[in-house]
């Protein structure tokens, strides 16, 4: 797996923060974050989240015929962020079971608590064939570790 140091943000309480800054072309005419980039906010942020906790995806692909894909993701527009806001996406990643993979992420602007976008995902564990699998025990162990993480 990877060097948990290599990731971007500090993982505490189970919780990996993410920066993003925001630049024009995330932007539309108006100078706010275009509804659809706020999705590759939170997708950059589960790949560090992972990192973070030691799980390299291309690897996992690798050695477990395994990859990760977005099933089910509910999203609730707050406020909008602006060209250059200074952002962070919030990943917890909530629970697993079978071959679903449960995770809560927000976007707040840096050093305000008030979330601008929430979402809910369900994740799912599929095979090369796109056939659903159990998520592999090393990824279990590592979410066990950081729910445990204070």
């Amino acid at each position: 797996m990877v060097d948990p140091a290599a990731a971007v943000g500090p993982l505490a309480g189970g919780e990996f923060r993410f920066p993003v800054r925001v630049f024009y072309e995330d932007t539309d005419a108006g100078g706010i974050v275009y509804h659809a980039n706020y999705l590759r906010f939170a997708e950059r942020a589960r790949t560090e989240t992972l990192r973070c906790l030691g799980i390299e995806q291309s690897r996992l692909r690798e050695e477990h015929d395994v990859a990760f894909i977005v099933r089910r993701c509910t999203i609730d527009y707050r406020a909008p962020a602006r060209l250059d806001d200074a952002l962070e996406v919030r990943t917890r990643m909530t629970g697993w079971r079978g071959a679903a993979i449960e995770a809560e992420q927000s976007v707040h602007r840096q050093g305000e608590e008030t979330a601008l976008v929430a979402l809910d995902l369900v994740i799912a564990c599929v095979n090369g064939r796109g056939r659903p699998v159990r998520v592999p025990g090393p990824v279990r162990d590592a979410f066990d570790r950081a729910a445990g993480a204070a």
